[in-house]
């Protein structure tokens, strides 16, 4: 779907349409070719300054002299893994992508351009300091060049990248939190289109959550006496690649760098590591405005007076099978921010963070960062809006921050609904400083742990009391997942590597613990004529003796998951409009009959896909990688590989799910464990890494399926961190540009 074309471009591409209006041979086109002449100069000057080392499992190790000639060499790394997703990244980021998709993704456009703008961008990017904009241009040098040096890859949109673009982007989630916002009433409020025609409106509950896990080991509880670090982001596969970035300015940091950035988001350096976990505090708040008069001319409350309402025309581009068309929106604003839905009468307007510059400079600045101190320096600048951050380093030191933005606001309000926009006592009040917000230091437990769950189980009996910090500053509930991490942590004593990568692969599932005795209760208490009661006596006895932990040959596994994911098909609805976690309203309001009944529609749905109930759960849960595209197609009759551990749903620390309806049989995994870390600090920094699939793109790559078995049996590859150790294990060694 994603795949761009092959086709030829002419190396004048290079640059830019610029001369193309100008008259050939006039003063505009002879600027014209001396800006891209110094442009090209430029970029192989840098070029030359970058090396990159391939390793044997294809990981790009780029060192440069200059941080922004190392970020020029990460760029075009990634661009040659996969320019498709690095381009894809900046379309939808800068609210492009009906330009491409067409008429269907117009509204996922509108709601980026209700935050960012290239006015916006551009004015930041003059407002920023001379070294973070060296790293932009370092960024756009980078990708360009890469463009200029191969020709045969046809950009879908972007032929040019501009160094403001990076603002666009500047942490690690796309949209990060403007994809809060409902598209669907987005499309209600701004559009006459039927809501059922906005592509990626949400469908109701996803069946991965989305999230990551985070565990942190304290010195005294190390076998090294060192301390430990768990990184586990559970994203879309393939949605970030495993790098190693380095300069002679200090930079080295190694991990997961989402396509198209040139910070490394989820990492380590010699000396720290961070791991971030989406959830956090209460970040985005939600206005009812109360708005008066007629188109062009609207005012909405505010205390005693009036305040006109903002009206702003977008301009929303979009592809058609004719061509290029565009449809024109007059979006609206109060101070509170953009309007985004209908609410009762009353216009919605959302407030939430809006800081690009200083996301860009925290997200780089704490790659950089050697110790504890200058790790929460970096932290000070109160921009990573949408995660927790867990933190372990070479000093000894771990540590935990729930969320970093948060607003300060009046707790007598109910901040998890909308609240009155015409109140000043609703405005925010600044932010909360970092000494105010959910933290820890080095408890006393020796442990750190987040699944995207509350901070109150962070680390055993030291963590955090929630009586003493107001509603807002924690967004999530207690989960399955944070149940599973506080049972694997809370006797560990002699922690290695290893025996960190085994608890993060333990096979317990939490999530039945609820569940199953109600169903066996239901069971037993059928009158004995009851024919479920015959119908189900072999299901009930393999649930009831099951251990409750994964196993490709385990059968209960498979009756339990397609169990669990009828109740959850058939509750989820009723569980939003109670506004609580789908597991809990199941465990909690269903009837003896629904349980059992939901028992036999999964039994008859095992046999009707598989021939019985009785199918182990590695027949079902698969790998499978055939295609470069973006939304990826599975089948039933290709190779793939059996994976252990399921879906994060049910407790399961090592995540593998499905956020996507699939036609096949079995269950192919797209969304979970994608790049996957242990480190150790110690006097010579040990880690070992897991990448779901390989780190190429291509399929015709070896490096495209390369880690897919270890992937699937949880078994790590060494990072080779230090320059000597990847000169042993070398694939390629290269300035960027050269062999082409």
């Amino acid at each position: 779907m994603f795949k761009p074309s092959r086709i030829l471009l002419s190396l004048a591409f290079c640059l830019g349409a610029l001369a193309a209006s100008a008259a050939p041979g006039g003063p505009a086109a002879a600027t014209s070719r001396r800006g891209k002449a110094a442009d090209l100069a430029r970029w192989r000057r840098t070029a030359q300054r970058v090396t990159i080392l391939r390793d044997t499992w294809g990981i790009p190790h780029v060192f440069g002299k200059r941080d922004a000639d190392a970020v020029f060499g990460l760029l075009y790394a990634q661009a040659e893994d996969d320019f498709n997703r690095v381009e894809l990244n900046y379309i939808n980021a800068l609210g492009r992508l009906a330009e491409v998709e067409g008429e269907a993704e117009l509204y996922r456009d509108l709601r980026m351009k209700l935050y960012i703008t290239p006015a916006g961008l551009k004015a930041a990017y003059a407002a920023s300091p001379a070294w973070l904009k060296q790293l932009m241009v370092g960024f756009a040098d980078g990708l360009n060049y890469y463009l200029y040096t191969h020709p045969e890859v046809t950009p879908r949109l972007i032929t040019r990248f501009e160094p403001w673009m990076a603002l666009a982007f500047s942490e690690g989630s796309i949209g990060g939190d403007i994809e809060s916002i409902d598209l669907k009433e987005l499309a209600r409020m701004y559009g006459p289109r039927r809501p059922e025609a906005v592509a990626g409106a949400s469908a109701g509950l996803d069946p991965e959550p989305r999230g990551s896990n985070g565990f942190a080991i304290a010195p005294k509880l190390s076998a090294s006496g060192h301390a430990l670090l768990l990184i586990n982001p559970h994203t879309s596969f393939y949605f970030r690649p495993e790098v190693q970035v380095a300069s002679e300015e200090g930079l080295n940091a190694y991990g997961a760098v989402t396509w198209g950035q040139f910070f490394v988001y989820q990492g380590f350096n010699e000396r720290a590591g961070w791991m971030h976990t989406s959830g956090g505090a209460d970040v985005i708040d939600e206005y009812l405005e109360t708005v008066t008069g007629k188109e062009g001319r609207f005012s909405y409350r505010y205390e005693h007076g009036e305040r006109p309402v903002k009206a702003v025309l977008i301009v929303l581009p979009y592809r058609t099978a004719a061509g290029m068309s565009r449809k024109t929106v007059t979006a609206y604003f109060t101070h509170h921010g953009p309007v985004v839905r209908e609410a009762n009468g009353k216009w919605v307007a959302v407030k939430l963070m809006q800081e690009p510059m200083k996301a860009l400079m925290q997200s780089y600045l704490r790659t950089k960062a050697r110790s504890y101190a200058a790790f929460r320096k970096t932290m000070e600048l109160q921009t990573n809006s949408s995660n927790n951050t867990v933190y372990a380093d070479a000093d000894g030191n771990i540590a935990y921050f729930h969320g970093n933005f948060v607003p300060i606001r009046d707790p007598k309000f109910d901040w998890t609904r909308p609240v009155d926009g015409s109140l000043a006592a609703t405005e925010w009040k600044g932010l909360h400083p970092i000494g105010e917000t959910i933290t820890l230091l080095n408890p006393a437990s020796g442990w750190i742990q987040n699944t995207n769950n509350w901070p109150f189980s962070a680390a055993g009996s030291s963590s955090p009391r929630q009586a003493d910090y107001p509603a807002y500053m924690w967004a999530n509930p207690e989960n399955a997942r944070g149940l599973h991490a506080v049972k694997v942590l809370q006797h560990q004593k002699v922690m290695t590597l290893d025996s960190l990568i085994a608890a993060a692969y333990d096979t317990y599932l939490t999530g039945f613990d609820p569940l199953l005795p109600a169903l066996l209760e239901a069971y037993d208490g059928l009158p004995p004529a009851d024919p479920l009661r015959a119908a189900l006596a072999p299901q009930v006895e393999a649930l009831r003796t099951w251990d409750r932990r994964y196993a490709l040959t385990s059968v209960p596994t498979s009756l339990a998951i397609y169990w669990g994911q009828d109740l959850i098909s058939r509750s989820s609805a009723a569980a939003r409009r109670k506004g609580v976690p789908v597991l809990d309203y199941i465990a909690e309001n269903l009837a003896p009959q629904e349980r059992l009944e939901a028992l036999a529609r999964a039994s008859a749905k095992l046999e009707a896909d598989f021939g019985t109930w009785k199918t182990p759960w590695g027949e079902i849960n698969r790998f499978q990688r055939l295609s470069s595209d973006v939304a990826q197609a599975y089948d039933d009759a290709k190779f793939s590989w059996p994976v252990p551990f399921p879906s994060a749903t049910w407790g399961s620390l090592a995540a593998f799910g499905a956020s996507s309806v699939q036609p096949t049989r079995r269950i192919y995994g797209d969304r979970g464990n994608s790049f996957v870390a242990v480190v150790e600090f110690g006097p010579r920094l040990r880690a070992k890494s897991l990448l779901a699939g390989g780190e190429s793109g291509h399929p015709d790559s070896p490096h495209f399926t390369d880690q897919a078995e270890r992937y699937s049996q949880g078994r790590f590859k060494d990072v080779l961190f230090y320059r000597s150790d990847i000169e042993k294990h070398l694939e390629r060694r290269y300035h960027p540009g050269e062999g082409r």
